[in-house]
């Protein structure tokens, strides 16, 4: 596990970039924190690592937008709206082992069709202050360990 602190819209963003330099084909992230916690903020700075030029907004009532125009694909999803099931029509599968980047918000409602390693990024409001956050990175299998030591160290 591993923390780290930012003070700023900017600082998420730029945060999202350094793993966006170390993520590769397959890579799953699942992104947890409230509403306005900055989970779309940080996969901005992740596509712009990517070399995405779209824009990239959240993708809460389409579920998933899918962005091909960078180093890898990035696979943007939202399943907040699965709060009382159905993931499993959705096909994540394909997506999670996929040639691109799998970044979820609010993978809690589909727990059930997480894969088997992935790395979970749970983002915390640390004041009152509206943008300071605290991220919590927890690897689940060998890759996504040495993803955040390799980020650690990239910090």
């Amino acid at each position: 596990m591993f923390k780290y602190s930012v003070t700023s819209d900017a600082a998420t963003q730029r945060l999202g970039a350094a793993v966006g330099q170390l993520v590769q084909p397959g890579d799953v992230l699942l992104l947890q924190g409230e509403l306005g916690a900055g989970k779309t903020t940080f996969t901005k700075g992740l596509a712009t690592a990517l070399g995405i030029q779209q824009y990239v907004k959240s993708p809460t009532f389409t579920l998933i937008r899918e962005y091909t125009s960078g180093r890898l694909p990035l696979y943007h999803m939202d399943v907040y709206r699965l709060e009382n099931g159905g993931g499993d029509e959705l096909g994540l599968e394909e997506y999670f082992n996929g040639a691109g980047v799998s970044v979820v918000e609010w993978p809690q409602f589909i727990e059930a069709e997480w894969p088997e390693n992935y790395l979970q990024i749970k983002i915390n409001k640390t004041a009152t202050d509206n943008e300071q956050r605290e991220f919590v990175f927890k690897p689940q299998g060998a890759r996504y360990t040495a993803l955040v030591a390799q980020l650690e160290q990239a910090l």
